[in-house]
């Protein structure tokens, strides 16, 4: 792959509850994957640019399902890992009352925990347009957090442009642990994008435009504040702009996040101004929770405009 996107992190395979109740009581569960870094990969991909995946699953069945979902959106696998030593990480995605959605992680020790910098593919990087890390991985252990400042670093030699989404994940590492690694990562970065509270984990407060501004005086040229159903509020070059939310009912709220980058990153990759980036980005968001799954209701470049033009429509 020449261009595009390029995203090193850890994807797990996702067991998936599809009726409401307690998991002990369910009879079936449907199978599929899930990580933030392959679902932007995804993401990206659908809006029709080049985008690969870097990352470790185990050699085994769970470690196949995950290449072949991802293979299957056009994302570059090639750069992808078996590991014979460990299992694929899994993850589990509960309902136990109506609305209510609780992830339970399996990924101590997996394949996402032993990433180290010799697993990126230099000269994937090097010709990427954008590389893409979380907040996550850093998390999974000192190797992979050595991993995602190698490629960072890789990137930036390279002139290829760092994006981070800082996705903290309290069950990954505490607060006081994550706050200085997060830090030091956004600073080297191009874009960051946060929620509200991964701001004031950063040490940002104030109301999201300021939030915005802070960040964004942390290092990077572009600072995203997610606000879910509120929209989103950016800093990019020292100009403050917002955009409202696409009104959805809401099913599945795991991915949007994702799905907001994708849409951002992919605009920002085509050359488009902030406005449009962020109205992309809004709109992915709004599909990514329409229905359910991590990444399976992400759209294509076609399919952008159906939920402002078309809703309650027959199309024929």
């Amino acid at each position: 792959m020449t261009g595009g996107l390029v995203t090193i992190g850890e994807t797990m395979a996702l067991f998936n509850q599809p009726g409401v109740g307690k998991l002990r009581h369910m009879s079936n569960l449907t199978m599929g994957i899930g990580g933030a870094e392959s679902n932007v990969a995804i993401g990206v991909a659908r809006l029709g640019l080049p985008a690969a995946w870097i990352g470790r699953v185990g050699a085994d069945e769970l470690g196949e399902l995950v290449l072949a979902r991802i293979r299957a959106e056009c994302v570059d696998v090639s750069a992808a890992l078996r590991d014979p030593g460990v299992a694929t990480s899994l993850m589990i995605k509960e309902r136990p009352l109506p609305g209510v959605v609780r992830v339970s992680y399996y990924r101590r020790g997996g394949p996402g925990s032993l990433l180290r910098p010799s697993d990126v593919d230099e000269s994937l990087v090097r010709q990427a347009q954008v590389l893409h890390v979380s907040g996550i991985t850093p998390a999974l252990s000192r190797s992979a957090l050595e991993t995602v400042r190698a490629s960072i670093g890789l990137a930036q030699d390279s002139g290829v442009a760092v994006s981070m989404d800082v996705n903290y994940r309290a069950a990954l590492w505490s607060a006081e642990e994550a706050a200085p690694v997060l830090r030091d990562l956004v600073r080297r970065c191009d874009v960051v994008f946060a929620g509200g509270d991964e701001a004031e984990l950063l040490g940002v407060s104030g109301e999201p435009h300021e939030q915005a501004r802070g960040l964004a005086g942390l290092g990077p040229a572009e600072a995203v504040v997610k606000l879910g159903a509120r929209g989103a509020v950016a800093c990019v070059g020292g100009v403050s702009h917002t955009v409202a939310p696409v009104p959805v009912e809401a099913v599945d709220a795991v991915g949007a996040g994702d799905a907001f980058v994708a849409g951002y990153l992919a605009e920002r990759m085509l050359g488009k101004p902030p406005e449009e980036r962020l109205r992309t980005a809004a709109a992915c968001g709004a599909f990514a929770v329409s229905v359910p799954g991590d990444w399976e209701g992400f759209p294509s470049r076609a399919e952008l405009d159906l939920l402002t033009t078309n809703q309650g429509a027959v199309l024929r």
